[in-house]
């Protein structure tokens, strides 16, 4: 199980099925103080709108309510990069988790306020990714 990082999130890889690892990745996210608000199957809608064939690939739209709250009070547009996204997608057999980096998404919003709320969903967001990295 690799974890590897993109320029606007960080991702591990598990060896189990799609519908295991939003299972794990929802328990993980709870673990930490987040919940999942909304859950996007992209591969259904992308199926009844386009006829089109895709992978398992779900979009979890998932929020800690405290962060939340105060990035809002900071900063009310903050809200357009809320909730923090997390993807769970089919890869052959195995299953891919990446996450949105709150860090990366501040540089979108040069509000100082902000920053050590990103930092603290940052520290959050790794620690859902260790769980899911160690079992």
């Amino acid at each position: 199980m690799g974890q590897r990082a993109t320029r606007y999130g960080m991702s591990v890889r598990l060896t189990v099925t799609h519908e295991q690892a939003i299972a794990r990745v929802t328990a993980a996210l709870k673990d930490e103080g987040f919940g999942v608000l909304t859950e996007i199957d992209v591969k259904k809608t992308l199926r009844q709108k386009l006829s089109a064939e895709f992978r398992d690939y779900v979009i979890l739209g998932a929020c800690n309510p405290p962060l939340a709250y105060r990035a809002l009070q900071a900063d009310l547009d903050v809200g357009l990069l809320l909730p923090c996204n997390v993807v769970v997608y089919a890869d052959g057999s195995e299953s891919v988790v990446a996450i949105i980096d709150p860090v990366a998404m501040r540089g979108a919003n040069k509000n100082a306020a902000l920053r050590p709320i990103a930092d603290e969903a940052r520290v959050r967001l790794d620690g859902v990714l260790e769980r899911l990295r160690t079992g």
